[in-house]
């Protein structure tokens, strides 16, 4: 992509109706538009970040075993009654509208009900058995607090999967893996160095429900760290009859702020005997289906990289989420170095995503705005390497400088 002809625009000032830094940051790069408080349009830039991001999660979730679907937005309220979840009183967060043919429906805040109700027409017997389903689909939620930017909104992305099991020893087997999948994610993500498993409260039937909490100061959550052991405690949990079941050491655990990046919950019949998903079981029992939900949110998850991984510079992208692997800087209006950097720029862009900055602007505003767009790489193209044969490639996230050839540059 030529940068002449991307559709984005950069600031110098932060906006002045953000508290949070993620949206601070992702406006003035040109990520992000936003529309109303906790409502976010994902630009171009943004859009790269949030599907290379969603790629991510999707070939974590095929891993072990998923499988992909879309389920619709509107609800139907019957399954929601069934439940005891319709009504505001129980959950005050409902988007609610009416239809001018008569009858109330709701924008999804979650998808429990919908998908236990869908699969109580394919599975039937314990040969149809398990399932591990999935979505990515926009959330509604009609939050009273919308000050953390992209990292809680009204409107967001969210990956939300869900696990049908003939017990709980086969839901426990695959929780497993959906513990380690999530890691995976994080990790590739380039946060799962800060990133935990916390228990919190919320099992159904484990006492404990699991959160990945990524350490930061713009974090609503205090946790305690055992950080040998990689793992966390939730304040809302951290008694110490908690500890000794958990065999953690109170002395050994650090107090930090930190983000809820992901949870995965054990929820048992919960779903599935008040909607009547059940299956025949071996012995000829019926039986009701044992569940789990899943989710992380992509949207989140780009805002909690935005926060942790910038500094003072600009963003700070990993690699697999970044919009562009490197960012190709023309610098003065030479014409053999504007010749010099077209043709590398035809070459790179082969084999590697490139934005290519060709504008007609100062040396300086390049620079900060590759700082602030937080691309990994930039490679420099200016009269030094017309007289030397080498190019400048400047890691971003560590102002680390090197010298190569352009045929050092193809060979990466």
């Amino acid at each position: 992509m030529r940068q002449s002809q991307l559709f984005t625009r950069t600031r110098r000032d932060n906006p002045s109706d953000e508290e949070a830094k993620n949206a601070q940051l992702l406006i003035r790069a040109g990520f992000v538009h936003k529309e109303i408080a906790g409502v976010y349009t994902y630009l171009p830039l943004g859009l790269k970040v949030l599907n290379n991001i969603v790629q991510i999660i999707r070939e974590e979730m095929d891993k072990i075993g998923g499988q992909e679907m879309v389920l619709t937005a509107l609800q139907d309220k019957e399954p929601w009654i069934k439940t005891d979840r319709w009504d505001e009183k129980k959950l005050d967060i409902w988007f609610k509208t009416e239809f001018k043919s008569g009858g109330e429906t709701g924008l999804a805040i979650t998808h429990e009900e919908p998908i236990t109700r869908i699969m109580t027409e394919h599975i039937t017997s314990y040969r149809d058995l398990p399932v591990y389903a999935y979505q990515f689909q926009n959330k509604f939620r009609n939050e009273l607090r919308a000050k953390s930017g992209i990292m809680r909104g009204k409107e967001f992305l969210m990956k939300d999967l869900y696990s049908f099991s003939k017990d709980e020893s086969e839901h426990e087997a695959f929780f497993v893996k959906a513990r380690e999948a999530y890691k995976n994610v994080f990790r590739r993500a380039g946060v799962g160095d800060r990133t935990y498993v916390t228990f919190a409260s919320g099992g159904i039937f484990s006492e404990f429900s699991e959160e990945f909490q990524t350490v930061s100061d713009a974090g609503e959550d205090t946790i305690y760290v055992d950080e040998a052991k990689g793992i966390a405690v939730n304040k809302e949990v951290m008694t110490d009859a908690a500890l000794e079941k958990l065999g953690l050491d109170k002395t050994a655990l650090v107090e930090k702020k930190a983000i809820e990046a992901g949870n995965i919950f054990n929820l048992g019949t919960r779903f599935s005997e008040p909607l009547g998903l059940t299956y025949m079981a071996e012995d000829g029992e019926k039986k009701p289906v044992v569940m789990g939900s899943y989710g992380i949110g992509p949207t989140r998850l780009m805002g909690i990289i935005a926060e942790t991984l910038s500094d003072e510079k600009g963003l700070v992208w990993p690699e697999e989420v970044a919009p562009f692997k490197y960012h190709l800087v023309s610098l003065g209006n030479d014409a053999e170095v504007l010749k010099l950097a077209d043709e590398l720029y035809e070459a790179l862009e082969k084999n590697a995503t490139v934005l290519y900055d060709d504008r007609d602007t100062r040396a300086g505003e390049k620079f900060a705005d590759s700082d602030l767009i937080g691309i990994p790489y930039r490679i420099n193209v200016g009269k030094d390497a017309l007289a030397t044969g080498s190019f400048e490639l400047v890691t971003r996230a560590t102002g680390d400088v090197s010298k190569l050839t352009r045929e050092e540059l193809l060979a990466r």
